[in-house]
C-alpha cells in the first residue's frame, strides 16, 4: 500500500507511486553511441509546493555488474495538471534540456510522456526528440526511453528496472518505538 504524505500538494496525490529512492540496472543501445549495461539512482522528493524534483544517476557496468564510470545525470521537475496531464521539464548533465508533454494513464500508475522541445549546447550532439514510458509494476518502477537524432528515426535506447530504497532510518526510528524486550531481539 502506498501512503501519501502529510505534506504532499492535492494536485500530486496521482503520483504519489513515484516519491522515494530508487536504484536497479538497465540496458543502454543507441547507433553511434557505446551499448552497455547500466546502474541507476533515481529520486522523486517533495517540499509540499505543486511539483516533484527528480534527480537520477545512471553509471556504466562492467560484466561483473561492477561499477566502470558515470553514464548519465538529469534532474527536472514533474508537474501533473487538469486531466492528468504530465508537464516536466528537465535538464542533462550534457547540455540539454527538455520540456516534456503526457499523460497518466487512467486507472493504472503508468505514464507515457513525449518531448516537446528540445535545446541543447552545440557540444551536446545530435538530439531532436525522445518518448518515454514509465510504470509502477509490483512495487517495481520499470521505464523504457526512445530517442531520435536526425539521422536515426525514433527507437529505444534505455530501460531500467528499479526497485524502491529503504531508508536504514526508518528502521531505527521503527526500532526505537518497540517495547524494550523488542530491542533486545535485535542486538
Amino acid at each position: 500500500m502506498i501512503e501519501i504524505p502529510s505534506d504532499l500538494h492535492p494536485d500530486l496525490v496521482p503520483l504519489v507511486f513515484l516519491l522515494g529512492d530508487w536504484t536497479g540496472a538497465g540496458v543502454a543501445d543507441f547507433p553511434g553511441e557505446e551499448k552497455c549495461n547500466f546502474g541507476q539512482e533515481v529520486t522523486f522528493s517533495h517540499d509540499g509546493r505543486p511539483f516533484l524534483e527528480y534527480v537520477s544517476h545512471s553509471w556504466v557496468l562492467d560484466e561483473k555488474g561492477e561499477k566502470v564510470r558515470p553514464l548519465e545525470s538529469e534532474s527536472g521537475f514533474w508537474h501533473v495538471r487538469e486531466n492528468r496531464q504530465i508537464e516536466i521539464v528537465m535538464v542533462r548533465d550534457r547540455g540539454v534540456v527538455e520540456v516534456w508533454y503526457g499523460q497518466l494513464a487512467e486507472g493504472k500508475p503508468q505514464i507515457d510522456l513525449a518531448t516537446d522541445a528540445v535545446a541543447r549546447l552545440a557540444s551536446a550532439g545530435e538530439y531532436s526528440g525522445g518518448k518515454r514510458l514509465y510504470g509502477y509494476v509490483k512495487s517495481d518502477l520499470m521505464w523504457v526511453g526512445e530517442k531520435a537524432t536526425p539521422e536515426v528515426p525514433m527507437r529505444p535506447y534505455m530501460s531500467a528496472h528499479l526497485k524502491k530504497t529503504v531508508d536504514p532510518s526508518t528502521w531505527a526510528k521503527d526500532i526505537a518505538d518497540l517495547p524494550d524486550d523488542g530491542i533486545a531481539f535485535f542486538k
